[in-house]
């Protein structure tokens, strides 16, 4: 106890500087924390894009790519189903609800998703939360659209404004179906999914679009207005994937084993768990690189504080020769630089921790209202206490090197310090 009441003191002596190296520590440690925090919240909302789906159908390819297209709206599909296989797989006893998806088609960069009503009765995500409208409500006319809410703030649309629909899923497209403009009559609420960056329209509103088109050109010197298209046909003839909801989860690898023996075209049901916990694994090499940066951050601010501790040494000389003198003993030198490391480093573990806890607590109500996401509080849990012990050991492993320059010098020095 007289040795720490020793070091507590020796400190606030020379609190000034070692006030900076305690920032130092608390920040690499605040990073540290955060990025972990962060990774896991962002595996978390990854893996919780999509909930309640049994399996997601789409042309065979490959798991991880049928996700890509039909959940996350990256890439596009190898092939379409045919609406009659769509509606036989949907008819089986054991499905309990579908959701057609028809992609391919833009606006202003954002993907453009053709579905029916069933998408906001049955689509889930998070922790099995259903869409939640903004404003307005799912559309109901041929020409009605609904926007992700990323959708809606970025490009400034509100009830009632009219939008082109793009050929194609470029970025920039030069062939728009501007005869035929949909009316914006729902906004949906910030999911931090994919579904805030697209815009939603009916199954019979793409087929609308598209009945003056002949392998995805417009045909030359025919032209059917939006008025004519509505009195056509508009029951799609292929679409790009659908969803499955079952009535008995335990028979997912019974109905997805009998889709991908389909006779009639090449299908591929995966589980959206399985694929995404893959996806998740193919890009697992950021995660380790998140890690290696703050290790090295974490790792710097250490150094920091032993080139504090090295740097006072000349100076505290002449302390630690009249700790000698009053009958410390070397050791006691050596135990009070590590003392000093020790204190350090934990109050800056804490103050870490604080910070942490701090940012996200400010940070959740923006992050909810731009973003759709829900940050959890921030509370250590067993992992963090591993890396937090950690830091505390490569700090006491740092001290070792200043305690035992003071311990050789306590051996040498008197009361008259050589210079």
């Amino acid at each position: 106890m007289i040795l720490l009441n020793l070091t507590l003191r020796s400190l606030w002596n020379r609190r000034a500087s070692l006030l900076l190296t305690l920032f130092s520590i608390a920040i690499s440690v605040a990073l540290l924390l955060g990025v972990e925090y962060i990774r896991k919240e962002a595996k978390s909302s990854f893996l919780s894009t999509i909930s309640g789906t049994d399996l997601v159908v789409g042309a065979r390819s490959g798991p991880v790519q049928l996700l890509l297209y039909s959940v996350f709206r990256i890439g596009n599909a190898t092939n379409n189903i045919s609406w009659q296989s769509y509606q036989e797989i949907a008819s089986k006893p054991l499905v309990d609800w579908t959701i057609p998806l028809s992609l391919g088609d833009s606006h202003q960069g954002f993907r453009v998703l053709g579905t029916n009503q069933d998408y906001f009765r049955y689509y889930r995500h998070g922790d099995k939360r259903l869409l939640e409208f903004a404003a307005g409500k799912p559309f109901d006319g041929v020409f009605d659209a609904v926007l992700g809410a990323e959708v809606a703030r970025k490009l400034g649309y509100k009830l009632g404004d009219k939008i082109v629909i793009a050929h194609g899923a470029a970025s920039t497209s030069f062939t728009l179906h501007d005869d035929k403009p949909f009316t914006v009559v729902g906004i949906l609420k910030p999911t931090g999914t994919p579904l805030d960056r697209t815009v939603h329209v009916s199954l019979e509103g793409i087929e609308a679009i598209h009945v003056d088109w002949v392998g995805g050109a417009k045909i030359p010197g025919y032209q059917i207005s939006a008025e004519q298209a509505l009195q056509k046909n508009l029951q799609p003839k292929v679409i790009t994937a659908f969803m499955v909801g079952l009535k008995n989860r335990a028979a997912a690898f019974r109905i997805q084993r009998e889709i991908n023996d389909y006779k009639r075209e090449p299908l591929l049901a995966t589980v959206p768990g399985v694929a995404l916990a893959e996806l998740w694994q193919a890009i697992g090499l950021f995660e380790n690189v998140l890690r290696i940066i703050t290790g090295f951050v974490v790792v710097a601010g250490l150094l920091g504080m032993l080139t504090t501790l090295l740097s006072t040494l000349n100076e505290r000389r002449r302390e630690m020769a009249i700790l000698r003198a009053v009958g410390a003993h070397p050791r006691h030198v050596f135990l009070l630089f590590v003392l000093e490391a020790g204190v350090l480093v934990v109050l800056g573990c804490l103050l870490g921790a604080v910070l942490v806890f701090a940012g996200v607590l400010a940070a959740r109500p923006w992050v909810l209202a731009e973003y759709g996401f829900y940050l959890s509080t921030w509370l250590p849990d067993v992992g963090d206490l591993l890396l937090l012990a950690v830091v505390a050991g490569l700090a006491l492993l740092f001290s070792l090197i200043p305690g035992a320059i003071a311990y050789r010098r306590a051996l040498q020095d008197g009361l008259t310090v050589r210079v």
